[in-house]
């Protein structure tokens, strides 16, 4: 049986996943700040031949300050230089990695994310990937000239809509519409350039988008999250999708589910990549992987420890620490997020102090061990066919993304399940998916 090629993103949010990240002595506390920290990492991760580097982003600071004093001793996504502004300055340092950053289709117009991706797959050369997301903090919401967030129903039914607007206007000009004719004074072909005119409930669109002739045809959609709303959009519109399942039963679920929806879009199945989260913690032995580990653990601040359940579940401060964990005391923030927890709760009859523990040094999903044990997990994944790659999210940068590129990927080479060279100049080209066809072509080929 031909052994499946697995895709690799490499997660860069801020100084690793681990909460307590920011403490570890071979990490650089503003790390954040700093341009030269996010250049080494993207180096790296190119070193490795990952397909792309990925940017979450919020606009504004989600965590909160509570338990009172918490904030001020996580370092978790407080201040990160804005990702849209970096990744240019990225592209021009890399050859070959895929750059893809979030965009929140609540606080933007999709005019302005049409026009900024499309620029990004102009500079880089065609790898610019949008991760679309809807932003869900009243944090954010309070930046943005409202007192609280979107409900959850508006939020996915603009999303859905901003989307297709965005997809609308990367299509606005056919291929080969700018002929820069000197001699006849003609600079575009007529034909080939169309109005968007969209009208909808959330959006009125005209176009044409003022840029054009992007490498990629369009850039890569990414989407992540596992509500139904979020699983219909991966399924119509995304090329990547970052998932977040604890096990290979719920993974291959989820992934039969949102690839059994493409058909009726008229997608085939392999057009999808799905890439779980999957947080590798190596060492030359499992000894020394778990000696890792411990060691951020011990960095946790008890406060910030219980700030997570708090984000996560509400105020459980009024609970027994060693007593089993309550119902959720608040409404989600993300919905998912909450059920896969209480789910794990009640699987392994955690205490909220487990719950704590398991929160602070969760970061998408730690596996423990040597490349040989991570290799085997990762082909376990990819043999049960419920994945075609994986999200990559260190605990810690740089150590993370270096130990996963000096130790794993050799190891994936040598299973035959990696590549050893980029296949493509495109980030489409090397996640193997189809050229993108503007849909005005297909109307002329079906005409």
């Amino acid at each position: 049986m031909t052994k499946r090629m697995m895709k690799l993103g490499m997660s860069m949010r801020g100084l690793g996943y681990h909460v307590a990240a920011w403490r570890h002595p071979d990490t650089p506390a503003d790390g954040t700040l700093s341009f030269e920290h996010y250049k080494g990492n993207a180096l790296m991760a190119e070193q490795g031949l990952f397909d792309m580097i990925f940017f979450a982003d919020g606009i504004g600071i989600r965590e909160k300050d509570e338990p009172k004093g918490s904030l001020a001793r996580s370092g978790f996504e407080i201040v990160e230089m804005e990702p849209m502004t970096l990744l240019p300055a990225l592209a021009a340092v890399t050859q070959h990695i895929g750059l893809v950053s979030t965009a929140s289709t609540t606080y933007n117009e999709p005019y302005h994310v049409a026009r900024k991706f499309a620029t990004l797959d102009l500079i880089s050369g065609g790898r610019a990937g949008w991760n679309v997301v809807t932003s869900w903090s009243d944090a954010e919401a309070q930046n943005f000239n409202r007192a609280k967030h979107l409900d959850y129903d508006t939020r996915y039914e603009r999303a859905q809509e901003f989307v297709e607007v965005v997809k609308g206007l990367w299509d606005t000009w056919e291929p080969g519409a700018f002929v820069y004719d000197r001699a006849s004074s003609i600079f575009y072909d007529e034909s080939k350039m169309h109005l968007l005119n969209h009208v909808g409930k959330h959006f009125q669109v005209k176009g044409p988008l003022n840029v054009a002739r992007m490498p990629q045809g369009r850039p890569i959609l990414v989407q992540a999250g596992s509500s139904e709303p979020g699983r219909e959009i991966a399924a119509e519109s995304a090329d990547v999708v970052y998932a977040s399942q604890d096990s290979i039963p719920a993974m291959l679920g989820y992934y039969n589910d949102v690839k059994g929806r493409m058909a009726k879009y008229g997608r085939d199945w392999d057009d999808l990549k799905i890439m779980p989260a999957l947080c590798p913690i190596v060492g030359t032995t499992r000894a020394e992987a778990q000696a890792k580990y411990d060691a951020l653990q011990e960095l946790v601040d008890p406060l910030v420890a219980m700030a997570r359940a708090y984000n996560a579940l509400g105020d459980l401060s009024s609970f027994p620490l060693d007593g089993p964990v309550p119902e959720p005391q608040a409404e989600a923030q993300v919905r998912s997020h909450q059920e896969r927890l209480m789910k794990l709760v009640r699987e392994n009859n955690w205490t909220i102090r487990d719950l704590c523990r398991y929160l602070a040094g969760e970061g998408g999903s730690p596996v423990i061990g040597t490349a040989s044990d991570i290799c085997d997990y990762m082909e376990e994944w990819m043999d049960a066919d419920c994945c075609d790659g994986f999200n990559i999210t260190p605990n810690q940068l740089p150590g993370g993304c270096e130990d996963f590129v000096r130790l794993v990927t050799p190891e994936l080479q040598r299973r035959g399940r990696f590549r050893k060279a980029y296949e493509g100049k495109t980030l489409r080209e090397n996640l193997g998916l189809k050229p993108h066809t503007n849909r005005y072509v297909k109307q002329h080929a079906t005409a």
